[in-house]
């Protein structure tokens, strides 16, 4: 995680002087959910993102947007526990996994101010809990430390550096890491932005 943060930082830095380079800072709302095997019972769960963000413009339409973002993620599940065929207990499990996502982002201009956008994205794993209404189970260790996904979506940008987003984050790794446990799960992240650049 030290690693990305400070190739963020250089990366920013070395942009930085360039009169066609912008910075600013962004947050939003999340809507989170856990995709792939035994995933009929995950429901979606609400959180935020927040974070900074840079755009080097290469050419008019064509520009990069490297940002560094805290992201909730996770689900939201109810659980049935069956003892000899029969249901004991109906409980309300929420998954909170918190993380630290870096995107980089290709951004094409398709009108002025209206671009599509589409990029990788590592994130590290900050903190993972379950819980329900009595206690809070920490299952860090459970899960994969860094996750890889793609990103895709669209942005619109004002003359006067205000910006709104509307992204998707594939998750492309299996994030269970227990062993001999043979599902493959991966996130999936609907992100609406609200952003200002303070160079336009």
């Amino acid at each position: 995680m030290k690693k990305g943060i400070l190739a963020f930082v250089l990366l920013i830095g070395c942009f930085s002087n360039a009169q066609n380079f912008s910075f600013g800072f962004k947050g939003g709302y999340n809507l989170a959910g856990i995709q792939g095997d035994n995933a009929n019972g995950f429901q979606m769960r609400h959180g935020f993102h927040l974070g900074a963000m840079g755009e080097l413009a290469l050419t008019n339409t064509f520009s990069i947007q490297p940002e560094i973002m805290y992201s909730q993620q996770g689900a939201k599940q109810n659980a049935i526990f069956i003892f000899d065929n029969f249901p004991l207990a109906d409980d309300k499990l929420e998954a909170r996994y918190n993380f630290l996502n870096i995107p980089i982002m290709a951004k094409y201009y398709v009108l002025k101010g209206l671009s599509i956008e589409l990029g990788p994205q590592i994130g590290f794993l900050l903190s993972a809990e379950q819980e329900n209404e009595v206690q809070n189970i920490d299952v860090k260790d459970r899960l994969k430390s860094i996750d890889f996904g793609v990103n895709f979506g669209i942005a619109y940008k004002f003359s006067n550096g205000l910006s709104f987003g509307l992204r998707y984050n594939a998750g492309l790794t299996n994030i269970n890491d227990v062993t001999g446990f043979l599902d493959e799960n991966r996130y999936g992240v609907v992100q609406l932005s609200i952003g200002y650049f303070l160079r336009k």
